[in-house]
């Protein structure tokens, strides 16, 4: 959601003492455009004089305030997780008589512990529902700054009424995890609100028409979701000079401005067994020296600036000369690449990597063939990350990454092929028994 929010202007509404804010989000850049502080919701009308937000601030604490003084609170827990998702909820509700019960926070459907708390008095309202206010998504108004980065989904606003988080979440029996109620049984008033359900709608669910519109920037859809969370590029794992840009939800990838770098990236989750598949898209057209692969040590790749294929636990696809590398010998492969789609198969089931070029399987590949392993490169390690790099250090190295959320960058796959099980969706067709990379993939 870089430089993206939503917006609307309030018809009608008035002050509250019970209200209770819901939303899954994700994480994908902690110091978003340099700034330490990414606003999730707020309330903002013209000279500050009525003001409520929640917030991420210091880059990872999570943070609310009421301009009022009638709430305030910031965690002393560090929320730095850019791989999966947090469940935030904050419950108000000021005509409790026990002072600790009239507001409480929860992350992923646990009480924090907190600093810097201040507690309503009885009865004490929020200025949150005024007539006329702007409520923003995403964006802090007065100062024209704080946009979040990152994902949100299942966003609740229920005014009147005070619900704790396990109305709209609960852990799973089996795996201890907390996970989503996507139809929660909840009243949510005439000021109340449901978006961004099951998808970029920002049209209100709750049946109060609520509706939000986009202030500024693209909403993009994403398959990834609090149920199904796909991989991404892993900023927290960028080599230790000069650093790649990434963008988009960290799926586009772009070399620094001085073209030094080399290692661009890896996936945040790995895999051990199993088949799955991703998709590549250059955006240079000449002097591309991409090279897309897989490594099985990202951390140190990241930390000595290796391009993929330069060790012996990593293989890559070189777009220059069309070879494929391993342990920094070329060997043979297929056609080089500019502007194309690059997909890659990994079966971990039998140690064999496929590479594509527009759905054309280089060396005559197939990747149905099992262990026969028909055009395919073997690998010797069980475990791998996807990973991205630039061959070359002068020229700057860019593209888009499609880990089954069908877009390259904020543009659609213009013509998707099979999904992967159901689970991604892809350009070209998935060859059959693979997946893409994510948590329910994982588990196939």
């Amino acid at each position: 959601m870089a430089n993206t929010y939503l917006t609307r202007t309030v018809s009608s509404g008035a002050d509250l003492t019970k209200w209770t804010w819901s939303c899954w989000v994700k994480r994908t850049d902690l110091v978003g455009g340099g700034n330490n502080y990414q606003r999730l919701i707020s309330n903002e009308v013209s000279g500050n004089t009525k003001s409520w937000y929640i917030r991420f601030q210091n880059s990872t604490q999570f943070h609310a305030w009421s301009n009022n003084g009638a709430f305030e609170f910031t965690t002393n827990a560090n929320y730095r997780d850019i791989n999966g998702w947090y469940h935030l909820v904050v419950k108000y509700d000021s005509t409790q008589s026990t002072e600790a019960d009239r507001f409480k926070v929860y992350v992923n459907g646990e009480q924090p512990s907190m600093a810097n708390i201040h507690y309503p008095t009885l009865n004490e309202t929020v200025n949150f529902m005024n007539t006329g206010n702007y409520v923003d998504i995403g964006y802090y108004r007065q100062g024209s700054s704080e946009y979040f980065y990152g994902l949100m989904s299942h966003m609740h606003f229920t005014a009147g009424y005070a619900y704790d988080a396990s109305t709209f979440g609960s852990t799973d029996a089996t795996t201890g995890e907390w996970k989503i109620n996507t139809s929660p049984s909840v009243t949510y008033g005439s000021l109340g609100f449901f978006i961004l359900k099951d998808g970029n709608s920002v049209t209100d669910q709750s049946g109060n028409s609520n509706n939000f519109t986009v202030g500024g920037g693209t909403l993009t859809k994403t398959e990834d979701n609090p149920s199904n969370v796909f991989a991404t590029l892993n900023p927290l794992n960028l080599q230790t000079g000069t650093k790649p840009i990434l963008q988009y939800g960290n799926t586009s990838v772009s070399g620094a401005s001085d073209g030094g770098t080399e290692f661009n990236g890896s996936s945040t989750l790995g895999m051990s067994t199993g088949k799955f598949y991703m998709e590549f898209k250059s955006t240079v057209s000449s002097n591309v020296h991409t090279m897309i692969g897989i490594t099985s040590n990202p951390s140190e790749d990241a930390r000595s600036d290796h391009w993929m294929g330069t060790q012996s636990y990593s293989y890559g696809y070189y777009a220059n000369d069309g070879k494929y590398y391993n342990g920094n010998t070329a060997y043979t492969y297929g056609n080089t690449y500019t502007s194309d789609i690059i997909g890659v198969a990994l079966d971990l089931d039998n140690n064999k990597l496929y590479f594509s070029k527009n759905g054309t399987w280089q060396n005559s590949g197939v990747p149905t063939s099992g262990s026969t392993g028909t055009g395919a490169i073997s690998i010797t390690d069980n475990e791998y990350f996807f990973g991205v790099s630039d061959a070359s250090g002068t020229y700057i190295s860019s593209g888009d990454c499609n880990f089954g959320n069908g877009y390259f960058g904020t543009t659609a796959v213009s013509s998707a092929g099979t999904n992967a099980s159901n689970n991604g969706i892809f350009e070209y067709d998935v060859p059959t028994g693979y997946t893409a990379l994510s948590t329910k993939g994982l588990n196939l």
